[in-house]
């Protein structure tokens, strides 16, 4: 038991675990991220990272969620910054879409919803909060640039909704490297959608 105690002493912060694990997924893809590689990157045992988190599970979305943390931060950044809600409008897809096939974070969000199919409700509830931050940030915005006249007087939930509904499909499509759907196209579609359903009619 002393051993075991001295150890988790001696273990890196969670957050050091988290980053080695989504740099892992960067370098060498999800499929290389075992318990075992991951405990060599930062010096603990399989057996200790499972006391930390008690499941591959719970790693990878410990993992999703440190990640959206830190686009959480850069998200309000970029929509607290006082130019035109369109500009940063476009600041928060350019931040959505992936960077290009096997984007890291998006392979990890796919993994995750993967798995959710036979994760428990408190796992659900994780992975809506983090759904849910990215859809009032941008309902927010849309309703600000109505109420500014820069854009059409659509229902900004509605709209929200579809707009992230479309940034998903062509996210996905980005991700998994889809010929066709790079992601210069896909921000092409949905720079086009935005004019079509928010510039004001004439």
């Amino acid at each position: 038991m002393a051993g075991a105690a001295r150890a988790r002493r001696n273990a890196p912060p969670r957050e050091d675990v988290l980053a080695a694990a989504m740099e892992m997924i960067a370098e060498r893809g999800l499929e290389k991220l075992t318990m075992a590689g991951l405990g060599r990157e930062v010096g603990m045992s399989s057996g200790h990272l499972l006391y930390y988190f008690h499941s591959k599970d719970e790693l990878l979305l410990r993992t999703l969620e440190w990640s959206e943390g830190r686009l959480g931060a850069e998200r309000a950044r970029l929509l607290a910054r006082p130019v035109p809600a369109r500009e940063r409008l476009d600041a928060y897809v350019d931040l959505y879409v992936p960077d290009g096939h096997r984007d890291p974070h998006w392979t990890l969000w796919l993994e995750v919803w993967n798995r959710s199919q036979n994760a428990d409700g408190v796992a659900r509830d994780r992975q809506s909060a983090i759904e849910g931050a990215w859809h009032r940030d941008l309902a927010a915005l849309l309703a600000e640039g109505i109420s500014r006249g820069e854009f059409r007087r659509v229902d900004p939930e509605r709209f929200a909704a579809r707009l992230r509904a479309l940034l998903d499909g062509f996210s996905i499509h980005v991700a998994i490297g889809l010929r066709g759907t790079g992601r210069e196209q896909v921000l092409t579609h949905v720079h086009e959608f935005l004019d079509e359903g928010l510039l004001p009619l004439p």
